[in-house]
């Protein structure tokens, strides 16, 4: 549990005029309709690699394949950058998701043995019980107060969620976030329903962001034992 989250989560209801309710009811549902899968078996690395749905995923991807042992990382995606990765024909070990990406590749990416987190809030219990009985490895995460089998390790979006996971769950030394642009443009992995590769983002999607890289730069500071190499800023 990030417990300074509670603090964020009651900005981010007000600036976004979300319901607290809705989140509840959501989180609820996951909670009442998933089997957790228990990851404590499971050795992780001491460093990762977090995808993001930037404009700049791909060429990140294709850097990363050349520079660097992905082996020796443990890869998270945030949702619908498993799309991007399937394209380079690498699965993710963990897919950090509201169920709102492309969901043929989440499901795939599953099947191949992808942990997913996924995430209840109020905008997605539609998505929940369209998509949970064929989810497998599910850790359950919600943003209101934990409570029976769910998580709350902080965080917003997919994006600076699978931060906080990283930094709160599996106590990751050292993090290199990819395609982490932050910035106006948003792509077709992060809204597949745009029907083009990139465009501009919408206000609503721009003050997510905004929250996602002011998140991450908190998480940046208040954990200066962790590096940080965010490849937007060196590539």
């Amino acid at each position: 549990m990030y417990y300074n989250w509670d603090n964020w989560y009651k900005i981010i209801l007000d600036d976004f005029s979300f319901k607290e309710e809705d989140d509840i009811e959501s989180a609820k549902y996951l909670n009442e309709n998933v089997s957790k899968y228990d990851v404590s078996h499971i050795d992780f690395k001491n460093q990762c690699i977090i995808f993001g749905a930037g404009p700049s995923i791909k060429k990140h991807i294709r850097y990363l394949k050349s520079n660097v042992n992905l082996k020796e990382y443990t890869l998270i995606a945030a949702d619908g950058t498993t799309k991007a990765l399937l394209e380079e024909s690498i699965f993710p070990d963990i897919i950090v998701t509201d169920l709102d990406g492309d969901m043929d590749s989440i499901l795939k990416s599953n099947k191949s043995g992808s942990i997913l987190y996924v995430h209840a809030h109020g905008d997605n219990i539609d998505k929940l019980r369209k998509y949970l009985d064929k989810l497998e490895k599910v850790v359950p995460t919600c943003q209101c107060k934990s409570f029976d089998k769910l998580e709350n390790y902080g965080g917003f979006t997919d994006g600076d969620r699978a931060v906080h996971i990283a930094i709160y769950a599996l106590n990751v030394k050292k993090i290199i976030l990819a395609g982490m642009d932050f910035g106006n443009i948003i792509t077709h992995y992060s809204r597949p329903e745009i029907g083009v590769e990139i465009k501009e983002a919408d206000e609503f999607k721009k003050k997510k962001l905004y929250y996602a890289e002011k998140l991450i730069n908190l998480l940046k500071k208040e954990n200066l034992q962790i590096e940080f190499i965010n490849l937007s800023d060196s590539i």
